[in-house]
């Protein structure tokens, strides 16, 4: 009994919080020719450089309008930062929902080759649901870690459903899906296991006419097996109202997609796994262990043992954004870290991606302050040791070989 109350102990006390290190500007609203700043994403070389994207808004901090994707580079693990590039601009058209992702499972490109998909759209999501205007789905590459990149590549017809016709004659799908974008956030590559090289894009769609209580979303994900030749849509997930999602590999056949709600009826994460690699769903359900104020959240492979989860941990507004870890899918979490809170402003923390740095820390790359900045943290983790209390010596007396008197 004293075993079992020492392990309890030590495994509450693990979960009390720990501090995030410094912080490190990133992009800063206003600056370097964007009025705004959103939607992060992030990954790490094998190097150790990390590339952070975001869209770069130039005249607004809408969700549409002439938006680019914008990339900065840090060579020293996220410290200091590159000028500002911008790698995807389609003058007036909106581009956006960056989701970058290394291909390390090519043999013609040993140093690996990064993904980079992405969307574009002629009107808001609000019009697009409803019927007024179109979204693509593209990609481009770099071989180089993303010092230059290749002419983008149209996917749209392989990993979306729309019936638009009269904007393609091959968008003329029965499913009839508007609304559409990735994750927002890094994609992943299956690194172990039956899937390995598989690489994976969590995304959403909006399905049919518009619905104001959102039930016309509904989350999937798009892969490809054969290094971007050719790609193929997952089951939709149930979940009417799931539209951002982030995913993980579990095990050698198992990814875990996590979704935000966007109806709003339960202030939680939405899980959904699957034991072959993300094509379809076995278990679904709402995690309220994991509050969310409906707002985007990121999932990693920290390593085949751990995976990590971010988001603003929050049921009443964008505040309180919690890093967690979990050597058992997500069941319990050995280490919860509040990365930033601020009561101040209506929106605190927005989106975030993470990344690992290292094998025992975490880079955090945030929306701050009403979406002011975004900038980079990083967090230091180990997975705690129980040790049992030594045994207590026995008390039994040894019988004596003595006879009696």
């Amino acid at each position: 009994m004293r075993f079992c109350l020492l392990l309890i102990i030590s495994f509450f006390g693990w979960m009390s919080s720990v501090d995030a290190q410094e912080e490190f500007p990133v992009f800063i609203s206003g600056q370097e020719n964007y009025t705004s700043y959103r939607i992060p994403a992030i990954i790490s070389m094998p190097d150790g450089r990390l590339l952070a994207f975001a869209e770069g808004r130039v005249h607004h901090t809408g969700d549409f309008g002439d938006v680019n994707i914008v990339l900065k580079i840090s060579r020293d693990r996220g410290k200091t930062w590159d000028n500002l590039r911008t790698i995807v601009d389609y003058d007036e058209l909106h581009a956006g929902n960056p989701a970058p992702v290394i291909d390390m499972a090519d043999p013609n490109y040993p140093n690996g080759r990064i993904f980079l998909f992405y969307n574009t759209g002629n009107n808001t999501e609000y019009d697009i649901r409803k019927g007024n205007g179109y979204r693509e789905v593209w990609y481009i590459t770099s071989e180089d870690g993303g010092e230059t990149w290749t002419q983008a590549v149209n996917i749209t017809t392989q990993v979306h459903r729309p019936q638009q016709p009269e904007v393609n004659p091959d968008y003329d799908f029965q499913e009839n899906w508007r609304a559409y974008a990735n994750t927002p956030g890094h994609a992943l590559q299956f690194s172990w296991g039956k899937y390995r090289g598989r690489i994976y894009v969590p995304a959403y769609h909006s399905s049919g006419d518009l619905q104001f209580d959102a039930r016309d979303y509904h989350a999937h994900g798009y892969y490809t097996d054969d290094h971007g030749k050719t790609f193929q849509v997952s089951q939709p997930i149930s979940l009417g109202g799931g539209n951002e999602a982030t995913a993980a590999q579990f095990s050698e056949e198992g990814l875990m997609m996590n979704v935000r709600n966007q109806n709003g009826s339960v202030k939680a994460r939405f899980i959904a796994l699957s034991n072959d690699g993300g094509e379809t769903w076995y278990r679904e359900y709402f995690d309220r262990n994991l509050p969310d104020p409906v707002c985007e959240g990121s999932l990693l492979n920290v390593n085949r043992r751990v995976i990590a989860f971010c988001n603003n941990a929050d049921t009443s507004g964008r505040n309180n954004l919690t890093l967690r870890l979990s050597t058992n899918r997500g069941e319990s979490w050995f280490q919860k870290t509040l990365i930033y809170s601020n009561d101040k402003v209506n929106d605190a923390s927005g989106y975030s991606d993470i990344v690992n740095v290292n094998d025992r820390t975490i880079g955090v790359l945030y929306e701050k302050d009403n979406y002011s900045s975004i900038v980079f943290t990083t967090v230091e983790w180990s997975i705690p040791v129980y040790k049992a209390l030594p045994k207590k010596k026995s008390h039994v007396v040894k019988k004596s070989n003595r006879k009696r008197r």
